[in-house]
């Protein structure tokens, strides 16, 4: 018998056939086909042909799920911010950074920053992914500000006014971004760098 101490469940293996991994995948892509409040817990299980049972296995709940699924969102995003580019330089220089970052965070995990673009606050896990995006939007903001005192950004729109419109731009394009499309996630962050940031240069 071991005495070594249960791995967490977002790292345990489940049933033959499935890991989490794969489950994860199914229930972020229901998810965001139905909406997370009206897929059923059975729902999931049939997409997977499991029983509820078999699916609880991997997962104690949906809101389990939901809560793994934005964590895979949330750690990414909050982890370009932690970054050598995004900490050292000037103020525009890692405002560039985070931005392209960000571009790449979401063409890596699409889905799940699909699921995280949508959640409401419905819940305690969806209010704390809420509360994370409002932490990570107010750092992109203090760049703003600083990119602002350097003089390098115009300073007649308000930092996050401009915040929120460049993760606007941002934050679209879940909605037409094909990973099958003619650009990868360097030339989408490329293009999104020149709108954004030339539309807010000083002149």
């Amino acid at each position: 018998m071991t005495t070594a101490a249960e791995p967490p469940v977002a790292s345990r293996r489940g049933r033959p056939g499935y890991d989490q991994d794969a489950v994860l995948d199914v229930a972020v892509a229901v998810f965001n086909e139905h909406g997370f409040d009206a897929t059923p817990i059975s729902a999931l299980a049939d997409r997977l042909g499991l029983s509820k049972s078999a699916l609880y296995h991997h997962f104690d709940s949906k809101e389990q799920l939901l809560g793994v699924a934005l964590e895979e969102a949330l750690g990414a995003l909050e982890g370009v911010l932690v970054e050598p580019g995004a900490t050292e330089g000037t103020a525009t220089e890692r405002l560039a950074f985070v931005l392209r970052g960000a571009v790449r965070v979401l063409v890596a995990r699409l889905p799940y920053v699909t699921l995280l673009l949508r959640v409401r606050g419905n819940s305690a896990v969806e209010r704390s992914a809420l509360e994370r995006r409002r932490a990570f939007d107010h750092a992109i903001t203090a760049l703003v500000r600083e990119a602002q005192a350097e003089g390098s950004v115009r300073a007649d729109i308000e930092a996050s006014v401009a915040t929120r419109l460049v993760f606007g731009m941002v934050n679209s394009i879940v909605e037409w971004y094909r990973p099958t499309g003619p650009e990868g996630a360097d030339e989408l962050a490329g293009d999104v760098l020149a709108v954004a940031l030339d539309g807010l240069r000083t002149r």
